[in-house]
């Protein structure tokens, strides 16, 4: 299972950063791939790490802004969110892809596990 945290309220322009955390699996073995859904809108790619922490991949939204990393000793993975914007502002969630199946790392249905959502709020 996955668990994300992290999410709180912050201004413009401030950071937040976002865990996520495996029980029950060895997250070094999988694909993390983190996703939002702003109100009101479709859910949405913003990062993958591939299993062993090899390559990194963002959206070109959160590019330069955002890192996604890793604490194998932890089994916990990490996003972390800089310069955040109003348009920032969603539920985000973690969720994991087997490394021998996914192809295409930006899309929600090569991940077959998610954690439940953790909002970050972003006020100006």
């Amino acid at each position: 299972q996955l668990q994300a945290s992290g999410g709180g309220s912050v201004q413009s322009g401030e950071s937040v950063r976002l865990s996520c955390s495996g029980s029950g699996m060895n997250l070094d073995d999988y694909y993390i791939g983190w996703f939002r859904r702003a109100p009101g809108k479709e859910r949405e790619w913003v990062s993958t790490i591939s299993a062993r922490g090899d390559t990194t991949h963002y959206a070109d939204s959160v590019k330069g802004r955002f890192t996604i990393s890793e604490d194998i000793a932890k089994n916990t993975y990490y996003l972390q969110m800089n310069s955040l914007k109003p348009e920032d502002m969603a539920v985000y969630y973690c969720a994991a892809a087997n490394p021998w199946t996914i192809t295409l790392t930006h899309e929600a249905y090569e991940y077959e596990y998610w954690g439940q959502g953790t909002l970050v709020t972003v006020s100006s």
